[in-house]
C-alpha cells in the first residue's frame, strides 16, 4: 500500500504534500506535480485515480509524491520492489540525478543489482552493520 488517497488523482496525490506545507505558490503546484509524474513515466496517467493504474504505477506515483516538496533526504524502502525493469531503471536514474544534485538518498534493498548503483553500501546482518563499503 503506497498511501495514495483513493479519491484523489495521481496529480492531486503528488500535490498534497505541497498543499500541506505551503510549498510553492498555489498556481505552481500542478505543474510541479505533473513534472514529477513525467520523471517517473506517469504524465499520461496524471488524471487517473490510484485504482485506475497498476500497483507498479502507484509505486511510481508514491516516489513522485515523496519528491514533491524537494526534501534534502529521501528514505526509500525497496523503491523498485514492484516495478518492471524499465520503471525500476527510470526510478534509479532519477535517484542518481537527485544524488548528483546534492540529495541524500537512504535506500534499503535486498537486490544486489540495485545496491551496486550506490556509492556507499552498508551491509546488515541480524540488525548489525557487518560491512561499510565506500565505493
Amino acid at each position: 500500500f503506497f498511501q495514495l488517497l483513493p479519491m484523489l488523482t495521481l496529480q492531486q496525490n503528488v500535490m498534497l504534500p505541497m498543499d500541506l506545507v505551503g510549498y510553492l505558490p498555489l498556481e505552481e503546484r500542478p505543474a510541479r506535480a505533473l513534472a514529477l509524474l513525467e520523471r517517473v513515466g506517469l504524465a499520461d496517467e496524471a488524471d487517473q485515480l490510484p485504482s485506475g493504474v497498476s500497483g507498479g504505477q502507484q509505486q511510481c506515483a508514491a516516489v513522485a509524491r515523496a519528491l514533491a516538496t524537494d526534501p534534502p533526504l529521501l528514505v526509500a524502502d525497496e523503491p523498485t520492489g514492484n516495478l518492471d525493469s524499465a520503471s525500476a531503471d527510470r526510478v534509479l536514474t532519477l535517484f542518481a540525478d537527485l544524488h548528483r544534485r546534492g540529495k541524500t538518498i537512504l535506500m534499503v534493498t535486498h537486490d544486489p543489482t540495485m545496491a551496486q548503483r550506490a556509492d556507499r553500501r552498508l551491509t546488515m546482518d541480524d540488525g548489525r552493520i557487518v560491512a561499510d563499503d565506500l565505493l
